[in-house]
């Protein structure tokens, strides 16, 4: 057997496992299953055998599955995927079948595979302990849980009290966890968890029901009923209905789970078992699976580890930040670091607008504790560490000062003039500007080397990304400082070069340009509305685009053209840009903020402004554009945008562009991100697509050059 597991029989005969693989965690993968493997075959020759404990030696009791063996399963794999599932269950069942108690003594985080693991154990304990976490999130990664998660959970708990942590991968601290019937008990310290699991062994003998599963018991019912039970039928017949209109067809995970969970309330145990491993090892494959695995796994880990980090600095820490502007981004951005312990000062024009800034933080932190995210004592704390103020000199001693007033660019050197001598030796000056280049804001600035961007996404406490711009002269010392800062604010922080828009603000624009040109040359609006939503989008480009606001659209074009960053003859999409111009100036349709834009807005929703179809709509026009072409309009714009910021240098590394489009700019998570929906749909076939696009609808959609470097490479965008 293995030296990875350690077998530990006691003179009661209980044996306990401690989980020690190599590495940081404990992983289930080839070397995890050999060990599982050894373990239960002693066990069963074991004589006189009490009891089993499974533990964990790491501060983790088991971190799942190896994704990258999963994300490895091609089309074509599906059996040996299907076989090798069915492997790894026969080995948990054998847990369940020993005969003898078993219990899972929880030290730390089981999420998929580790929480499978301690399902299949009688009894489960846990160490009531912020670091221990239970779950199931493989949908997060366009997975189901294939260890049988699906299966024991909905046994265990019912269909209805199942259902949201498995379809929206909800993860339960230690107390949640017990409430909800994942585990039995808690105890409130670490050399308590071994001892109580063998106080319960004790109480459940061999030859009582506590050494067998609640499902293996002869007339064992599910929690809640099975499908005969006409309230679980309304169930199903309303949680079918929700999930197409979340997802519109565009993820198949969440499908997957609902039907497995569906054939666990008709089939018995071992053959519901054999069904999720087949619809596991169908889901494994698909390219959806993979594209989501890559970003918000391996992407994710390379954005929030620090690949984009300067290596030269030590972790810098913040302890004192100016806030200039007490709007939206700057009340948001001063809740968030009282939050992480920062002491903050929010300076504004009146004492005022400082205070109401401070008010949004104590309605925020109230919220927090009312969901039980915070206690009292710590809300008091962090609203405690922000001070209104109109002073400059309260500034004094900052480590960063972020400037977060509106976009203009006079505005914002008057501030750098008034304010950057108030930080402290060594501090930095950051601009919470989304379209106005940094080097130019920094040339105001006596210390252009300490001066950098940090684009924040509104509302900044619900938002993780932060777009952290590097101006010509920023220093890779300042660099660091402010990825410190993000992960001490707890963002998830992408690094860009300057550019104007830089790559989320210039992006997300695309779709929303391009959708006005649709509308501009006669496309009905409610295809163009209704086909964006197809591709994944949350809402249409042109709801979208009220939100942002017409007004505001167009004053970034027009600011952009008075500073010489773009030329009115450039505009890829002019019919489209005169068309946004007419509604705001002939019209008076500025956007959701300005009473209206394309849409009208009453207490009963929203609706498309009646007259928008009048004035454009053209029958034949419309006829003449597929909804295909449309989707890949609407699609490819940002697809291609994303290309050009990669290969013009304003991107410094694709994950760094999958990341910040799905987090940043809403780009459709089945795709994994602008970037590597590229891969998925093949650079050649790519190529060949836009070549046709450009050739009905403009030069805009031909492909960029690098996708022809990358195709002679021979290479994928990773």
């Amino acid at each position: 057997m293995s030296t990875e597991f350690i077998y530990h029989k006691d003179a009661d005969n209980i044996v306990t496992v401690t989980m020690d693989m190599s590495g940081p965690v404990n992983a289930i993968n080839d070397a995890f299953i050999a060990a599982l493997k050894g373990t239960l075959e002693r066990l069963a020759h074991e004589p006189e055998l009490a009891g089993l404990i499974i533990t964990s030696a790491k501060k983790t009791f088991v971190a799942g599955g190896d994704l990258n063996e999963l994300v490895a399963a091609q089309p074509g794999e599906e059996e040996g995927v299907f076989n090798r599932t069915q492997m790894i269950k026969s080995l948990f069942r054998r847990i369940e079948k020993l005969g003898v108690p078993s219990v899972a003594a929880i030290n730390g985080a089981a999420l998929g595979g580790g929480l499978e693991l301690a399902l299949s154990c009688n009894y489960r304990i846990a160490l009531n302990h912020p670091s221990v976490q239970l779950g199931l999130p493989e949908v997060g990664l366009g997975l189901l849980p294939g260890g049988g998660g699906i299966v024991r959970l909905t046994s265990l708990i019912g269909f209805q009290k199942a259902f949201p942590y498995l379809m929206e991968g909800k993860k339960l601290n230690a107390e949640k966890a017990a409430s909800e019937g994942f585990i039995h008990a808690l105890v409130d310290d670490q050399t308590e968890l071994i001892g109580a699991a063998k106080s319960w062994i004790k109480s459940n003998p061999a030859a009582s029901e506590g050494a067998s599963q609640p499902w293996d018991r002869k007339g064992f019912i599910i929690p809640g009923g099975d499908e005969s039970s006409p309230s679980i039928r309304q169930h199903i017949a309303m949680a079918s209905a929700a999930l197409f209109k979340k997802t519109r067809g565009l993820l198949p995970a969440p499908e997957f789970i609902l039907n497995t969970m569906v054939e666990v309330l008709r089939v018995d145990f071992d053959t519901a078992l054999t069904i999720e491993s087949r619809q596991f090892s169908q889901l494994v494959t698909r390219p959806e699976a993979k594209n989501m695995i890559n970003a918000f796994f391996f992407q994710m880990n390379q954005v929030s580890g620090g690949k984009s980090r300067p290596k030269t600095e030590e972790k810098y820490t913040v302890k004192k930040l100016g806030v200039l502007g007490g709007g939206m981004m700057g009340q948001g951005i001063a809740m968030v670091a009282a939050q992480a312990g920062i002491e903050v000062v929010i300076k504004d024009v009146s004492l005022e607008s400082a205070v109401k800034a401070k008010a949004y933080a104590e309605k925020g932190l109230a919220k927090l504790v009312a969901k039980g995210r915070l206690s009292e004592e710590v809300a008091t704390q962090a609203l405690a560490r922000i001070k209104p103020s109109i002073e400059v000199s309260d500034l004094r001693g900052c480590d960063f000062i972020i400037e977060a007033v509106f976009e203009n660019l006079e505005l914002k050197h008057a501030l750098v003039s008034e304010a950057e001598d108030m930080l402290a030796e060594g501090g930095v000056w950051a601009s919470n500007t989304s379209t106005l280049p940094i080097t130019r804001i920094a040339e105001a600035s006596s210390r252009p080397q300490n001066f950098i961007g940090m684009h924040f996404f509104s509302p900044v406490d619900r938002m993780p990304l932060l777009e952290i711009i590097c101006g010509e002269q920023t220093s890779e010392e300042t660099l660091a400082k402010a990825f410190d800062l993000a992960k001490q604010l707890r963002k998830v922080p992408i690094v860009v070069n300057d550019a104007p828009g830089f790559y989320t603000s210039r992006t997300i624009s695309t779709p929303i340009q391009e959708a006005a040109q649709l509308i501009a040359e006669g496309v009905d609006a409610v295809r163009v509305e209704s086909v964006g939503k197809s591709v994944g989008w949350p809402v249409g480009p042109l709801a979208l685009q009220d939100e942002v606001s017409q007004k505001l659209s167009l004053d970034i074009v027009d600011a952009q053209i008075a500073m010489g960053l773009r030329k009115p003859e450039d505009d890829p999409t002019p019919k489209g840009t005169a068309l946004m111009r007419s509604l705001l100036n002939e019209h008076g349709r500025g956007g959701r903020a300005y009473g209206g834009g394309y849409y009208e807005y009453g207490e009963s929703g929203k609706s498309l402004w009646p007259q928008l179809n009048e004035l454009f709509f053209d029958a034949s026009a419309d006829a003449a554009v597929s909804d295909a072409d449309i989707r890949d309009r609407l699609l490819f714009r940002p697809v291609i945008e994303s290309l050009i910021c990669l290969q013009d240098g304003v991107l410094r590394s694709v994950a760094d562009g999958n990341i910040g489009s799905i987090m940043g700019i809403g780009a459709p998570s089945w795709t994994g991100g602008y970037l590597q929906f590229v891969n998925t749909y093949g650079l050649t076939r790519f190529t060949e697509r836009c070549a046709e696009l450009a050739q009905v609808y403009g030069e805009r959609f031909l492909a960029p050059a690098i996708v022809a470097d990358y195709i002679a490479k021979g290479v994928d965008f990773n």
